[in-house]
């Protein structure tokens, strides 16, 4: 996915450890006028489902997102085999 993300200057820091830890690719800041800053990223769909909560909890409701489908890329490998046993057990409980 492709992200928007804008927060306040004080928050920047914190929301790009964030994002980071999401494995998100940061492809640049831009500082506004206002006192805020946008953060253009690209990040996988699966790490940004809770993303709304989490943003206003590190922005005090001041963060905001937009996000957009942008391509599809390989799952890192230590990321398959978790997938794979999550499956097999929920297809061992039914």
């Amino acid at each position: 996915m492709s992200a928007r993300v804008t927060v306040p200057e004080s928050d920047t820091g914190e929301v790009i450890g964030d994002l980071n830890s999401k494995r998100a690719r940061i492809h640049g800041m831009t500082p506004g006028d206002n006192g805020k800053t946008t953060i253009e990223v690209e990040v996988p769909q699966a790490e940004m489902l809770r993303y709304a909560t989490e943003l206003r909890s590190q922005t005090q409701g001041w963060g905001t997102y937009t996000i957009q489908f942008d391509h599809y890329d390989e799952v890192p490998a230590q990321l398959v085999q978790r997938i794979v046993d999550a499956k097999e057990e929920a297809e061992a409980r039914a």
